[in-house]
């Protein structure tokens, strides 16, 4: 399995010649979606769906998939229902050949609106909260891990990961940083890998490393 860490909180998953992408925000990057066979995404907020980068690959690429909740399900008003699948906490089902388990149901508090939020589980190797802190009912090796926000705080990322004790953690939501924050960054992961155990890092966008 290898994992590529694209801008802020998207990441592609390619198991053999499946790919799957979580949450091509706008802050993502350009491409990401090409070759691609599911998009998972978290939650509505801009940061985590371009809705109509997602909806012209959609167009581009018969075979491509969305999956994801109903509130972000209702903005991809130009597309057709069975090209988009609503899950929620429990679901499981299969991406690209790859086994899924959702779990999550809400945002992290913030100052704006209450918002729904999945995160998902993937080949029970790799998982993406999105912007909350749920803690699966199975174990996770490697888990993607938020370090930067208006609705976290350092403690919050370190005892996060001391309750999911993952084999290893990768930033993410890390798009608003400069290298003064990526500095910051890192010494939050050095203080959850000493917390929690693992190995933990900051991939930069475009760079890959293979989990197995």
């Amino acid at each position: 399995m290898r994992l590529t860490k694209h801008g802020h909180a998207c990441v592609r998953v390619e198991q053999g010649s499946s790919a799957v992408v979580i949450d091509p925000g706008e802050f993502s990057g350009a491409d990401l979606l090409r070759g691609a066979h599911a998009v998972l995404v978290t939650h509505e907020h801009f940061d985590h769906v371009d809705v109509p980068a997602v909806t012209a690959a959609l167009r581009e690429n018969p075979d491509l998939t969305v999956w994801t909740n109903d509130s972000v399900a209702a903005r991809f008003t130009d597309v057709p229902r069975e090209r988009i699948r609503v899950v929620r906490h429990g679901d499981t089902f299969d991406a690209a050949g790859m086994a899924v388990h959702v779990y999550g149901e809400k945002h992290a508090p913030t100052h704006l609106a209450p918002v729904r939020n999945i995160g998902f589980l993937i080949g029970g190797e790799v998982f993406h909260p999105g912007d909350a802190f749920t803690v699966p009912e199975e174990p996770v090796r490697t888990l993607l891990l938020p370090t930067n926000a208006p609705w976290l705080k350092a403690t919050e990322v370190v005892d996060y990961a001391s309750r999911v004790t993952p084999e290893r953690a990768y930033s993410i939501h890390d798009g608003l940083v400069n290298e003064i924050g990526t500095r910051v960054i890192g010494n939050i992961l050095n203080a959850a890998a000493h917390s929690a155990g693992g190995d933990y890092q900051r991939i930069p966008p475009g760079e890959a490393v293979e989990l197995y």
